[in-house]
């Protein structure tokens, strides 16, 4: 059953898990029934008393977190998560939510979203359920999970573009704008270590069931969970120590251009070194100097000089410095 084209809004915000999924009103939420609601940050200003929930998670929904710290908080009869959303295909766009847990409740609300995608996300992960065997701990776990799903290939993608570029720098193919690709995907990577860290956190969290929301035999659900998202961070921690590594790679690879660079400045300077000091001498002023008044001596010089030059390359092949 597929509610994607269902908008979800004033008073069709949440949706009871009986037989069918069953679009309720908010004071027409029961314990007694599984029961999951989508809203935004305006909509949770006006249910959140009725619902139970403090003013100050709500006031924290909105107040701006980061990647690198992890926001939960643990209550007698709730939990409040709030997660920065970072998407491993499209690291433009970053998103925020908060999650209510309560006793058969799950609440997730939309606290910064500018494509939508919250929404599309929660509407499709209704569509996948199944009313028969769906718990609270399923469904959460459901929820979190795929926020990293489709995770794994775009690391993957990260993998064979590190690759690509490790062969253009042993290729000597590096552009101008390499440091700054390799810069951002340093900062991609960071980015995603920070956003599984959270989801690590939340998982582990959640597990402990310090308010006891869960069944202790359906908490099997979120290690699997916390266990994905490790595995994801340290997929991350090895692409960043390739990147680190390509790094020192492009570093080698500068300082080999610049001392073949300053090698072909020394070899320049040593074959015409010869010239500037035949150039000395004969530049002198005095009245009695050699070849001052001789018919070639203005060829002989021409040719000395070439000699000179020609010597010199041709010592510099035999020794291999050209």
């Amino acid at each position: 059953m597929s509610f994607c084209g269902q908008n979800i809004s004033g008073d069709n915000m949440f949706y009871c898990f009986d037989d069918d999924i069953v679009a309720i009103d908010c004071k027409d939420i029961s314990d007694k029934t599984l029961t999951a609601g989508f809203v935004n940050f305006q909509e949770l200003e006006r249910v959140y008393k009725q619902l139970g929930f403090s003013l100050k998670c709500v006031e924290r929904c909105k107040e701006k977190g980061s990647f690198f710290s992890s926001d939960i908080e643990v209550f007698d009869d709730y939990s409040f998560v709030k997660i920065i959303v970072a998407d491993a295909n499209d690291m433009s766009t970053e998103d925020c939510i908060g999650l209510f847990i309560r006793k058969n409740l799950f609440l997730v609300v939309s606290v910064d979203d500018e494509d939508n995608s919250n929404q599309s996300y929660f509407m499709k992960l209704l569509s996948h359920c199944s009313c028969e065997s769906l718990t609270i701990e399923k469904l959460v776990c459901a929820f979190l999970e795929g926020l990293i799903s489709g995770d794994n290939k775009a690391l993957e993608n990260a993998e064979y573009k590190i690759s690509s570029l490790e062969e253009t720098v042993l290729k000597n193919e590096a552009d101008s704008n390499f440091n700054i690709k390799l810069l951002e995907m340093k900062n991609e990577l960071l980015t995603l270590r920070g956003f599984y860290e959270q989801l690590i956190d939340v998982g582990e969290a959640l597990r402990e069931n310090e308010n006891e929301l869960f069944d202790e035999s359906s908490l099997k659900a979120f290690r699997i969970f916390t266990d994905k998202a490790v595995r994801l961070k340290e997929n991350v921690d090895l692409l960043r120590d390739s990147v680190v590594h390509l790094w020192d790679s492009y570093q080698a690879y500068l300082d080999m251009k610049l001392n073949q660079t300053m090698k072909i400045f020394t070899l320049v300077t040593t074959i015409f070194f010869p010239l500037t000091v035949i150039v000395g001498w004969y530049g002198m002023n005095f009245k009695y100097m050699p070849e001052l008044n001789a018919r070639w001596g203005y060829p002989f010089v021409i040719v000395l000089s070439v000699a000179v030059v020609v010597s010199f390359i041709l010592w510099f092949k035999k020794k291999k410095w050209l």
